[in-house]
């Protein structure tokens, strides 16, 4: 799924190319997709885009009178720039939005279709779509910790929630965590001052690197290569490879459609954490600890 630095990327390119511009028509090709009623999708043609923001994952587009038009690309929606004269790809195209200068197409791989499109008027309705998460890069050490510690969590569902915490997911935590030698599954409530003001440090250096890389590579650009996975991480999607401070081979705990990578000799002391539908099948053989794999 895009996270805070894909997002934040695609909406520089975005108001780049389309401030000032006007919206000129909107086709709906998959109905699915839109998520709202009122008002009409067909409200948003004719008017003038006055920004592009991000709120949490989501791509805002402020369009003059007031209305709001809201993208979220969840796992597998992605943004493209085509010619005006030039048809949408296949099966994958939502939404065709059509400017002067070309059209912006939503795209989604698979055939779970979870990407969705909101217009909403005002501000107070737009803020009703938002979950909330304080925005790590705008937020104060104690502002962090008071969000963090909000609730009896492990780290890595506090990190991933959108209520505590805006624009961060499954990839960007791993890193996060990995860069804070703390385990994904540690406990909000029980770390001390210290492990909190690291793990903020660390959210902080490492969406900003993040964002600051995805930049250089997407150009002038909307972002082509969106994934979770890059080579450059540390250890999300890196399941075996070594990691890049100790050398030891990263691990991971498969979840439903998730999965959390760490590196268990620098982040949970050697101990290699219980893979529920695994750990239970090989009971006895499962390894405890990093030095039984090496």
């Amino acid at each position: 799924m895009p996270e805070l630095p894909d997002i934040t990327v695609y909406v520089e390119r975005l108001g780049d190319r389309l401030l000032g511009q006007t919206l000129e028509r909107v086709r709906l090709l998959h109905p699915f997709a839109l998520r709202s009623v009122v008002p009409p999708l067909a409200a948003a043609e004719g008017r003038q885009v006055e920004g592009v923001r991000r709120m949490g994952k989501r791509i805002v587009f402020a369009l003059e009178g007031g209305l709001f038009l809201v993208l979220h690309l969840m796992i597998a929606g992605r943004l493209r720039w085509i010619a005006k004269d030039k048809k949408p790809p296949g099966r994958i195209s939502l939404a065709a939005f059509e400017f002067q200068d070309g059209t912006l197409v939503l795209t989604e791989a698979g055939t779970k279709r979870r990407a969705s499109i909101h217009l909403v008027e005002g501000e107070a309705a737009l803020a009703a779509t938002d979950p909330g998460g304080i925005e790590v890069l705008e937020a104060s050490l104690q502002d962090f910790a008071a969000s963090l510690k909000a609730d009896r969590h492990t780290l890595k569902r506090a990190l991933t929630d959108p209520h505590l915490f805006s624009g961060i997911g499954n990839a960007y935590s791993d890193e996060i965590l990995h860069r804070a030698k703390l385990s994904p599954f540690a406990q909000t409530v029980s770390l001390s001052e210290e492990d909190v003001k690291r793990l903020y440090e660390a959210a902080r250096s490492t969406l900003v690197e993040w964002t600051e890389r995805l930049r250089r590579q997407a150009g002038a650009d909307l972002p082509q290569k969106v994934t979770a996975f890059h080579e450059e991480m540390a250890v999300h999607g890196r399941y075996r490879k070594p990691c890049p401070v100790c050398g030891s081979p990263v691990q991971r705990i498969v979840y439903a459609e998730n999965e959390t990578n760490y590196c268990a000799r620098c982040q949970t002391g050697g101990k290699i954490l219980a893979d529920r539908a695994l750990s239970r099948l090989l009971k006895a053989s499962w390894p405890r600890s990093i030095d039984e794999l090496e």
